[in-house]
């Protein structure tokens, strides 16, 4: 066999959604596991819609997500271009060749009569399949076309009476009767060839031995196998992957902008928890219970001959539960790093700020890490420290502030004055005059933090006095002896 060679091709049409990323992963994981060539090419030729700033996007999100490639557009290889519009010149040869083979012939059909013949079909509740019309014309008919000013598109003629079968790495052997595929259009009267003959010429082109795509892509396989068929080229092996389904279990769509990797990414999900949770979907590792996995076993147990046909559900609360155990993983300074462009999105704080009392963010930080699930709960649990005016929630105040233990907030506010500032001492002094004053333990504490916090949930309190400073605390504490 020749070197094994894989590849992933996006459309510069939007972000990528998570469907894709999954589909992406698991042509890299084939990739890496065996040892293969893994090439990124853009299919650009949708010119309305393809954009360079979506290539960005998503050269910028398969990046976040540790992905690499071997040959691409931004990187070049042997096979460059790696964009299709760059590659019309060899398409026009390819296409010269099927026209050679007789496998193609023109249409001169407008929209609207392809519009009538599908509208019989619907009247007739039959699947619509192109009438050939256009394959019975004679010479002079199409001269007389022409002269019109009729611009052909091109079909290919698909064999009647015949069965196009493949084995899929996935599904097992997969069958269409010949006679239930229409004769599809390769090239517009535009000049601009389809992605059924674009990605056949880029396939071969560029040795690709085997592709892994959506599953909505079976039914384009059999007219590119009859395409390889026709230009004499033995077809790659394929595998589709099964569609992801949402909460609702319908199929997560990119034109609807559904779960795309930015808005995890924005969502404070980290890249490594996104990959564990995308590789899970359709695929288990040998072993029980085994859901945290790292990168490198990924690769090393990955066969995609053990890939499910059956669709996975795309749970994002499970995926969230799975973001906070890597959260939890983290060291303390490793998970500042991530929080940072969250904190200071959020108006809170300038980076140069952070970086200048940077231990000091390390250990407001490092509080929350038990707490959360994302990153982007981080400034909903940090904003009071960086405001000198904060509002209080009305449960707080009905709770525990209604009124404050003024003598118990006296005594703690004279305390806190001349106490050493760590944590022990702080921690000291306020549950020595709790002991004192008689109080029980929440009666004592959660006053304290309605106080200083404006909520009734916060990180350990003896860590919020002392993260909030002498001068804050003793504010906010004083505010409520007014």
């Amino acid at each position: 066999m020749s070197e094994m060679r894989l590849r992933f091709a996006p459309s510069p049409t939007g972000p990528i959604h998570v469907g894709n990323a999954h589909t992406m992963l698991f042509n890299w994981l084939m990739a890496r596991s065996q040892g293969a060539t893994f090439v990124l090419r853009f299919e650009d030729t949708d010119r309305e819609r393809s954009r360079p700033e979506w290539e960005e996007v998503i050269l910028s999100e398969m990046k976040w997500l540790g992905l690499d490639w071997d040959e691409g557009p931004d990187i070049g290889g042997p096979y460059a271009p790696y964009r299709q519009m760059g590659r019309l010149d060899l398409y026009r040869e390819y296409f010269e060749r099927l026209k050679a083979a007789g496998a193609v012939y023109p249409c001169y059909c407008t929209p609207e009569e392809l519009a009538a013949e599908r509208a019989e079909a619907d009247r007739r509740k039959v699947p619509y399949k192109y009438s050939r019309r256009c394959l019975r014309l004679t010479d002079e008919e199409r001269r007389r076309l022409e002269a019109e000013g009729r611009r052909p598109a091109w079909r290919l003629k698909v064999p009647d009476g015949e069965v196009v079968a493949y084995e899929d790495l996935i599904r097992g052997r997969i069958e269409f009767p010949t006679d239930s595929i229409g004769d599809p259009i390769l090239v517009r009267s535009s000049g601009i060839p389809v992605y059924n003959f674009t990605v056949v010429v880029d396939d071969i082109t560029m040795r690709i031995t085997d592709v892994v795509r959506g599953e909505g892509h079976i039914s384009n396989t059999p007219v590119q196998v009859l395409i390889y068929r026709a230009l004499g080229v033995e077809p790659p092996r394929f595998a589709h992957v099964s569609h992801l389904l949402n909460a609702e279990r319908g199929k997560i769509s990119k034109r609807k902008g559904e779960m795309s990797v930015t808005e995890f990414r924005e969502r404070g999900i980290l890249a490594p928890a996104l990959f564990n949770y995308l590789a899970l979907l359709g695929w288990t590792p040998e072993g029980e219970g085994r859901e945290i996995l790292s990168r490198e076993e990924i690769i090393r147990e990955f066969d995609i001959r053990k890939v499910s046909k059956a669709a996975a559900v795309f749970d994002e609360t499970k995926l969230e539960w799975m973001n906070g155990v890597y959260i939890r993983r983290m060291s303390p300074e490793e998970l500042a790093e991530h929080a940072l462009p969250f904190v200071t999105g959020a108006g809170l704080a300038s980076e140069e700020d952070l970086r200048r009392r940077w231990p000091w963010f390390v250990h407001l930080i490092s509080q929350l890490q038990e707490r959360i699930n994302t990153l982007a709960e981080v400034p909903g649990y940090v904003d009071f420290f960086f405001r000198d005016e904060i509002e209080y929630d009305d449960k707080a105040v009905r709770k525990f502030l209604s009124p404050p233990p003024a003598d118990f907030f006296r005594q703690v506010a004279g305390a806190l004055e001349t106490v050493e500032w760590t944590v022990p001492a702080i921690e000291a002094a306020v549950r020595g005059l709790q002991a004192a004053s008689g109080l029980e333990v929440k009666a004592a504490l959660q006053p304290i933090r309605a106080a200083v916090t404006g909520r009734t949930v916060s990180p350990p309190l003896f860590d919020t006095i002392y993260l909030l400073g002498r001068e804050r605390a003793l504010a906010r504490l004083r505010r409520w002896l007014a």
